[in-house]
């Protein structure tokens, strides 16, 4: 059989079969909180989103790492990034995967797709190591993490301080970071041709150093966050730019909807890290639970899903959706979910979800999940009795302790515990 006949066979075992690959606008929110967002009864004003997640599926349960570089490195590899070396477990702007890393762009890339991303990076800031090494086409915005919304800088005693970039060129550029990043997007969704399309937007927003534009501070004018005008006035910074992250996803709502893509483009949002316990940077539910949907007209039917998902599920997910049939095992630890999207997996069988940090791991089978940081006990709730885990369980529960301490022992063991030579004295 040639690899033509092959090819075709593969795809003809796809979820699309015989239908025309969606475009796919992939969203991701930074900082954003569980309780900031007007679904959840938040204070932020998202009207555009709130009216996604009514259309769309809610999901409910979706997992991320505790903080930036590796919740991205799990969405654009599939995999835990323990598996990478240390490097890939905290914020970094060393290089977090290996090159010749299959990626959720490089897969939809091999069946059609032409890849963008506008927004920040945080993979990677050396040249070598920009996204267009890792499938995308172009690539626009930020290499580093947290760059000032205004001049676009990173941090003033770093060596990447100059970040903002064009296919992996620097250069300046006024305007606010927010506002820049949803028009590079808009002319790539918008720009025509027969392609299906891969759009993805991190946004830096709500990213300290938190500001916006006065005319989405307007938009709370005699809203009162606290007696103490500096906590007010902090807290007004932060709703003006989660309005502002909201206002950009209604323009592309808007855009999809005039070029008559709307009914043929998939829509997923999620954050990165989150009033459940713990917060940014921690293993409890409110550092690696976020705020997430997927919204496809006429083809997702709006539910709320209570499956546990995983940041790492969408290359596995998007791939078998589109027909992306790897050569090699990818050793991917994230799972295809459509089926569990759709309904049609409406009680999938429980399966861990593994997050490792620099002081300890966790890891979530079923409903219970073990949290063992270095230099403490093991702690172990049950989320479906206790989602805010206040009741540690490990003393009451020592067989399920003992067998949860074995599934994330196991999990650890796959992970590289050694920075990958050539990183070793390179700036982060």
């Amino acid at each position: 059989m040639n690899a033509r006949v092959l090819l075709a066979c593969l795809l003809s075992l796809s979820p699309l079969a015989g239908v025309e690959k969606p475009n796919i606008l992939l969203i991701v929110a930074d900082d954003l909180g569980w309780a900031d967002v007007g679904w959840h009864g938040g204070f932020g004003k998202t009207p555009n989103l709130d009216r996604l997640v009514r259309t769309g599926l809610e999901l409910d349960q979706h997992y991320v790492q505790p903080v930036c570089t590796p919740t991205r490195t799990a969405l654009m590899s599939g995999r835990c990034p323990g598996r990478f070396g240390p490097q890939a477990l905290s914020p970094s702007n060393l290089r977090a995967m290996p090159l010749g890393t299959t990626t959720l762009a490089s897969a939809l890339k091999s069946v059609g797709y032409r890849t963008h991303l506008a927004g920040k990076w945080h993979l990677g800031a050396r040249p070598e190591w920009i996204p267009n090494a890792y499938g995308f086409d172009t690539s626009y915005g930020t290499l580093t993490g947290a760059a000032d919304p205004w001049t676009h800088k990173y941090r003033k005693d770093s060596p990447y301080v100059d970040t903002w970039h064009r296919d992996g060129r620097l250069f300046h550029e006024e305007g606010n970071a927010t506002e820049l990043v949803a028009a590079e997007a808009l002319k790539r969704i918008t720009q025509g041709g027969d392609q299906p399309w891969f759009m993805y937007v991190p946004f830096h927003a709500v990213h300290s150093p938190v500001d916006a534009p006065a005319e989405y501070k307007k938009l709370y004018d005699g809203v009162r966050f606290h007696d103490d005008e500096v906590k007010h006035e902090s807290r007004l910074r932060m709703a003006a730019m989660v309005a502002q992250l909201d206002a950009k996803v209604g323009a592309f709502l808007e855009a999809l909807e005039r070029t008559h893509q709307r009914e043929n483009t998939l829509i997923i949002f999620t954050s990165e890290n989150d009033p459940l316990r713990g917060q940014k940077n921690t293993l409890y539910e409110g550092g690696t639970r976020v705020c997430a949907f997927v919204n496809w007209p006429g083809k997702l039917k709006p539910a709320k899903v209570t499956a546990p998902l995983y940041v790492g599920d969408w290359l596995p997910t998007l791939g078998g959706l589109t027909g992306f049939a790897p050569a090699t095992d990818l050793k991917w630890d994230g799972l295809d979910r459509w089926k569990v999207l759709t309904g049609e997996d409406a009680a999938p069988a429980p399966r861990s979800i593994y997050i490792a940090h620099p002081q300890g791991r966790s890891l979530r089978h079923g409903d219970w999940k073990i949290i063992a940081m270095n230099k403490a006990k093991a702690q172990l709730f049950n989320l479906a009795a206790d989602p805010y885990e206040k009741e540690d369980l490990a003393g009451k529960e020592p067989q399920r302790l003992q067998e949860m301490r074995a599934k994330l022992a196991a999990e650890f063991a796959k992970d590289d515990k050694v920075m990958p030579a050539d990183l070793k004295g390179l700036p982060h």
